[in-house]
C-alpha cells in the first residue's frame, strides 16, 4: 500500500460532531449558538444606537442591509405588505441561523453548530408553531383546516386520498423538511471540508513537493468559499420558507 495513504487519517464522523461537555454542560455547539444570539443582537443594538440618514460604519451597514434584504427579498416576495409585521423575527432568523452556520470557516472553531439536529428542530417547529397560529387567527379553526387539507376543485370522490396527503404535506413534512435541509446541507458542508482539510495536512506533512498538494489546497480554499455561500442560502432558504408558510396561511386562495 502506497504510504501516503497510510498518512491520511481522516477521523470517523463521530470525531468532528461531538464533544464531550464541559462544566456545567456547556460544548462547542452551545457555545457557538450563544455567540450567534449574541452576534445577533449586537447588529441590531450597535447598529440602531447612532443613527444616521447616510449609514456609517459596520454596524449600521451591516444592520440597514440585512433588513432590507429581509424585507425586500423575502417577506415582499412571498407575503406583500401584509407580511411587513413579520420583519422583526425573520430578520433575527436569518442572521441567527447564518451566524450559526458561518463558523465552520473560522480558525479554531470550524464547525457549524447547525449541524447538530436540535436547534434546527427547534427552528422548524417554531415556524410549525407560528404558520398555524397564523391561519388559525386568520381563517378560523375550521375554515384553516379545510383550506389546508381540501384543495379547490378536488372531486369528492378523491378526498379520502387527497386528505391524507394534504395532511401529511401540510403539518407533518413541512416542519420535518425544514430541518433536515438546513442541518443535512451544513454537516455535509463541514464533512468535505474536514476531508480536504485532512488530505492537504497529510500531503503537507508528508512532502510539500507532491504534485497534487497544490491542487488539494485550491479545492479546500475553493470550498471554503463555497462554504461560505452554503452559510448564506440556507439561513435564505429557512428565513424564506418561514415566510412563504406564514403567507400561505394568511391568504389560502394564492
Amino acid at each position: 500500500m502506497n504510504p501516503l495513504f497510510l498518512a491520511v487519517d481522516v477521523p470517523p464522523i463521530s470525531h468532528v460532531t461531538i464533544w464531550g461537555n464541559g462544566p456545567l454542560g456547556l460544548n462547542k455547539t452551545i457555545i457557538i449558538y450563544g455567540l450567534a444570539t449574541l452576534a445577533t443582537i449586537l447588529v441590531f443594538l450597535l447598529g440602531t444606537s447612532k443613527k444616521k440618514l447616510v449609514p456609517s460604519g459596520i454596524f449600521q451597514n451591516t444592520a440597514e442591509s440585512g433588513v432590507a434584504f429581509v424585507r425586500n427579498q423575502v417577506i415582499l416576495s412571498t407575503m406583500g405588505p401584509e407580511g411587513l409585521p413579520y420583519l422583526p423575527y425573520l430578520t433575527a432568523l436569518f442572521f441567527f441561523i447564518f451566524f450559526s452556520n458561518i463558523t465552520e470557516i473560522l480558525p479554531a472553531v470550524q464547525f457549524p453548530a447547525n449541524a447538530r439536529f436540535a436547534m434546527p428542530m427547534t427552528l422548524a417547529l417554531a415556524t410549525w408553531v407560528i404558520f398555524n397560529v397564523v391561519g388559525v387567527v386568520k381563517q378560523g379553526p375550521g375554515h384553516y383546516l379545510k383550506n389546508s387539507l381540501i384543495p379547490p376543485g378536488v372531486p369528492s370522490f378523491l378526498l379520502v386520498l387527497v386528505v391524507p396527503i394534504e395532511f401529511i404535506s401540510t403539518f407533518l413534512v413541512r416542519p420535518f423538511s425544514l430541518m433536515v435541509r438546513l442541518f443535512a446541507n451544513m454537516l455535509a458542508g463541514h464533512l468535505i471540508l474536514v476531508t480536504f482539510a485532512t488530505l492537504t495536512a497529510a500531503l503537507f506533512a508528508k512532502s510539500f513537493t507532491i504534485v497534487i498538494f497544490p491542487f488539494s489546497f485550491a479545492l479546500l480554499v475553493a470550498m471554503t468559499g463555497f462554504e461560505i455561500l452554503v452559510s448564506f442560502l440556507q439561513a435564505f432558504i429557512f428565513a424564506i420558507l418561514t415566510a412563504v408558510y406564514i403567507g400561505g396561511s394568511m391568504h389560502p386562495e394564492h
